[in-house]
C-alpha cells in the first residue's frame, strides 16, 4: 500500500469492493472507515447506476479488488466506463500490480510485452492465444490457477519448443514469494513433481529473432479463425497476424479467406 492509497481510503465516503469481507479487514487495519458496497464481477453493471449516483450527491468512491489493480484481470473495467460515460472523474492509484513485479525480477525484456491474462482453458481460443504467444517477438505474460500451471507449461512446449525461456513467479510481495526460471521443458518437469500453490504470474521469453521453426499453419489459422469470431475484419486479422505470425503477408491472406 503507497502513502496515497491509504490516505484515499481514510478520505472517501463509499469503497466499492470486490469482496466486502476482505476489504474490511484492510480497511481496519489502516483505520479507515467508509461504507462499503460489493462490486464484483456479477454485479459490476447493475451497481453503475447506484455509483453514479453517490457520485453526483458530491461522495467519493474508491473501487478496491482483491489482489490487484481494478480492470487488470479483475472487476472494474465496465464499472469505469460507464463513469466515464456518464461525465465523472476516474483518477487511478498506482497499486499492486503482477504484471509490474514478474516482469521487474524475472531478468527478460520488458521494454515492450505481451500480457494475455488467463487462457483459454480449451479448444479454437486457447490454440489461437498458446500460438500468439509462441510467434510473438515480445516477452508474453499470462495469469494461471495453480491445478492449471503444468498443463499450460506442457502447451506452451508443445507450440514454443521445450527449450523456450520462461519464469514463473509465485506469491508475489507475500511470504511465500517465489521466482523459478527455466526452459519450458524444465518448469513442466518440476511443476509436475512440485505441485504449486498460490498466485501465478507465468512470463514467456519472446520468439528468437529469426527463428528457423516453421510457422505452425493449424495454429495460426485457429488464431484467425479466433480473431474473426471477436469482431475483427478480415483486413485487420491479416495484419495483425502478417506482424506476429512469421508468415509472408500474401500467405496470411490466403489463409484468412478460405476460413468460413
Amino acid at each position: 500500500m503507497t502513502t496515497r492509497a491509504t490516505d484515499i481510503l481514510r478520505a472517501v465516503d463509499v469503497v466499492a469492493a470486490e469482496d466486502t469481507r476482505r476489504s474490511r479487514i484492510l480497511l481496519q487495519h489502516i483505520g479507515a472507515t467508509p461504507r462499503l458496497m460489493s462490486v464484483h464481477a456479477h454485479t459490476e453493471a447493475s451497481q453503475a447506476a447506484p455509483i453514479l449516483a453517490l457520485l453526483e450527491a458530491g461522495q467519493a468512491v474508491a473501487l478496491v479488488t482483491d489482489a490487484g489493480t481494478p480492470g487488470i484481470s479483475d472487476p472494474g473495467a465496465r464499472l469505469v466506463a460507464a463513469v466515464r460515460a456518464g461525465g465523472r472523474t476516474v483518477v487511478p492509484i498506482p497499486g499492486p500490480s503482477a504484471v509490474a513485479a514478474a516482469l521487474s525480477a524475472a531478468g527478460l525484456p520488458a521494454d515492450r510485452y505481451l500480457f494475455l491474462g488467463f487462457p483459454a482453458r480449451k479448444g479454437r481460443d486457447r490454440r489461437a492465444e498458446l500460438a500468439r504467444a509462441a510467434a510473438e517477438l515480445w516477452t508474453v505474460v499470462f495469469y494461471e490457477a495453480p491445478p492449471r500451471l503444468t498443463a499450460l507449461l506442457r502447451d506452451l512446449a508443445e507450440v514454443c519448443g521445450p527449450e523456450r525461456q520462461a519464469v514463473v513467479a509465485r506469491e508475489l510481495t507475500k511470504i511465500h514469494e517465489e521466482f523459478r526460471a527455466g526452459t519450458l521443458g524444465e518448469l513442466t518437469a518440476w511443476y509436475e513433481e512440485h505441485p504449486p500453490k498460490g498466485e501465478i504470474t507465468l512470463v514467456l521469453a519472446g520468439a528468437p529473432a529469426g527463428s528457423d521453426t516453421p510457422p505452425d499453419l493449424e495454429l495460426i489459422s485457429a488464431e484467425a479463425a479466433a480473431l474473426l469470431a471477436g469482431g475483427l475484419s478480415r483486413k485487420d486479422v491479416v495484419r495483425q497476424l502478417t506482424e506476429s505470425s512469421g508468415l509472408g503477408r500474401n500467405d496470411v491472406y490466403r489463409l484468412v479467406m478460405e476460413l468460413p
